[in-house]
């Protein structure tokens, strides 16, 4: 089995990340299946707030997730934000959404992010996050990746 590599995309990646928005969009839509959208994928990577951070399988793109880099008002710091991880069917249960958490905690901490910062996980997203910063896989998502308090930390 190859190796799981993630780095953020850049224009290149479009016609990798295109099928991907598409199936993410027929999972959560359902009906008629999408067709792949190498537009829409050109101007999310060219987008002016918005990152992507793939994930891939060899060569092959596996997974993706858009994320945000905000100010936070109180601390004057940076948060993350992460508005959709997908990762592809023919991909799941490989580690691959596991990865994906920790590159995005990597980041923040390259960043000095105070927090990750998750609207909406899946169940098995909400488990890997517990998995990766030894929270509970029941509390609200909020990773922190910064200066909050020891029992928050990502380690």
């Amino acid at each position: 089995m190859s190796k799981i590599t993630t780095k953020i995309l850049d224009q290149d990646a479009a016609a990798g990340l295109a099928p991907l928005i598409s199936a993410h969009a027929q999972e959560r839509k359902r009906g008629a299946p999408r067709q792949p959208d190498l537009y829409y994928a050109e101007t999310l990577l060219n987008d002016r707030t918005a990152e992507v951070l793939g994930a891939f399988r060899g060569d092959e793109m596996a997974a993706f997730a858009t994320f945000f880099d905000l100010p936070e008002t109180v601390s004057g710091k940076r948060v993350g934000h992460v508005d959709v991880l997908f990762v592809g069917q023919d991909f799941r249960n490989n580690g691959i959404t596991k990865a994906m958490i920790e590159a995005l905690v990597d980041l923040g901490q390259e960043r000095n992010w105070l927090e990750l910062q998750w609207n909406s996980p899946s169940g098995s997203q909400q488990e890997k996050i517990a998995q990766v910063s030894g929270i509970s896989s029941t509390a609200n998502v909020r990773v922190s990746v910064g200066i909050h308090e020891d029992f928050t930390k990502v380690k």
